[in-house]
């Protein structure tokens, strides 16, 4: 999760929102591959979880990665919560649990994204390691209770434990228990960009399926393959979920700030304090509903960014699109997940084979299709067609696209080369929740433990 913005710019109308997001648009050659991703931090010696304080600790990890990065810490109050590499490219930041998160630069190629998380969990194994402290990458907390798992002193991460079991059943969990990839994209155009909205949010699901990797909850299978998809399917609803105004043929820049304007806010930021808003929304505090509660009460541009990045739609605008509906997962799927939509979406002749095999996809499809796969991954179907069919044509035309994109490494091999973890997860027919399952079941006799030491980076 990006650093809060303090853009003192006034924010007097409609379309001022309108024009921050529509500034996005940018020329094809132009466009970049930002990659984002989330671990659990545990100790190995007990697999426990770590601790924002101390010597062994999230604060150590985040000070010792910027003595040997040299990035710009990211402050709340006295606290470290962040590091953010000068020029503004990429962040390291901690989620709500201690989950540690490498927001990635905007990049060209696939190639350079797996270079760098490479070269992030290089770094960070040799400062954490002093400490006794590894990485799990999967998408949910296999082991350790709500109450058993640490809290990070980060202002807006008490705003949002007190709220979101006020409107839904499991926003806690998210925010304390899960771990994501995602990919941040560009679009040319509020054409293009509606195009890439619709066809990510009808295959999000698909991509909920490919990367389940949450089987497990306090130590026994969950009875679901992503806990993590679950879960996203009951927290905080008015900002999150699907997107029916994509599907009406008319959704544009527009559409979605008037969506936005009507989700409650979490928050403002001022003078570095912050001021609990959830009992407004957007269009209200424009409205002046915070006259007399702050100071500072009339809203600017910075309050608007930071509302854009507590709205949790399964695919968020911004000033480029979020893809949101994967687990975390093993250091493949870092470069598999922006991979797979990468070549869907950055490709003119795949995005159109995109469209065609998801035209007739209705919103009630695609809605039954997402409450559907967190328990059958992808033993299900949509429209009449097994998911895992969809998954083999979804995977080939990201394929197809990527080639097309003919971005080759040293070795000549184009970015398709990415996509072979989610090639042998349609081969095998079997998800990695699945397999994990199986071990449990087999192998591990009984236990998640292993989970640690298999999947950890």
């Amino acid at each position: 999760m990006a650093r809060d913005t303090t853009d003192h710019t006034p924010l007097t109308s409609v379309e001022e929102m309108v024009t921050y997001i529509a500034k996005g648009s940018k020329p094809e050659e132009t466009f970049r591959i930002g990659t984002e991703h989330e671990k659990f931090a545990f100790f190995q010696s007990d697999r426990s979880p770590v601790p924002y304080f101390g010597e062994r600790s999230i604060s150590a990890l985040l000070k010792g990665m910027q003595e040997k990065l040299g990035w710009e810490p990211i402050m709340d109050g006295e606290h470290i919560i962040g590091l953010g590499e000068q020029s503004g490219m990429g962040a390291i930041s901690i989620e709500p649990g201690g989950q540690f998160e490498l927001s990635g630069a905007p990049l060209e190629t696939l190639h350079q994204t797996c270079r760098e998380s490479n070269q992030h969990l290089a770094v960070l194994r040799e400062v954490a390691e002093p400490m006794g402290i590894r990485f799990l990458g999967i998408g949910g907390s296999p082991k350790w209770t709500l109450a058993e798992t640490p809290r990070m002193p980060k202002s807006r991460y008490e705003i949002m434990t007190r709220y979101m079991p006020k409107v839904g059943r499991h926003g806690l969990d998210m925010m304390y228990r899960t771990c994501t990839i995602q990919v941040n994209l560009d679009f040319s155009s509020e054409a293009d960009m509606a195009r890439k909205m619709l066809v990510s949010l009808k295959l999000q699901p698909l991509a909920t399926a490919l990367f389940a990797s949450s089987p497990f909850t306090e130590g026994k299978p969950n009875g679901l393959l992503s806990w993590r998809g679950e879960i996203w399917r009951d927290t905080d609803n008015a900002r999150s979920g699907l997107l029916p105004q994509a599907f009406a043929g008319t959704f544009g820049f527009e559409t979605y700030v008037e969506w936005a304007l009507d989700v409650p806010m979490y928050f403002i930021v001022r003078d570095g304090r912050y001021h609990d808003c959830t009992h407004v929304t957007f269009r209200q505090f424009m409205n002046g509903a915070l006259k007399g509660e702050v100071a500072d009460w009339q809203p600017t541009l910075g309050d608007w960014t930071n509302h854009l990045g507590t709205l949790f739609p399964d695919v968020r605008l911004k000033r480029y699109l979020e893809m949101r509906g994967a687990d975390g997962g093993p250091w493949r799927r870092i470069c598999a997940l922006p991979a797979f939509w990468v070549g869907l979406l950055y490709d003119g002749s795949a995005l159109a084979a995109a469209e065609e095999l998801t035209r007739d996809w209705t919103y009630e499809d695609v809605l039954a299709l997402r409450d559907a796969v967190p328990a059958a991954g992808l033993n299900t179907e949509i429209a009449g067609r097994p998911l895992l069919d969809i998954a083999r044509d979804a995977i080939r035309i990201s394929a197809d696209g990527l080639r097309a994109r003919a971005r080759l490494n040293g070795e000549g091999q184009d970015e398709s080369i990415f996509l072979q973890p989610l090639e042998e997860i349609v081969a095998k027919k079997k998800v990695l929740a699945e397999e994990m399952l199986a071990l449990y079941h087999g192998r591990w006799g009984g236990s998640v433990d292993p989970v640690f030491d298999t999947f950890q980076y």
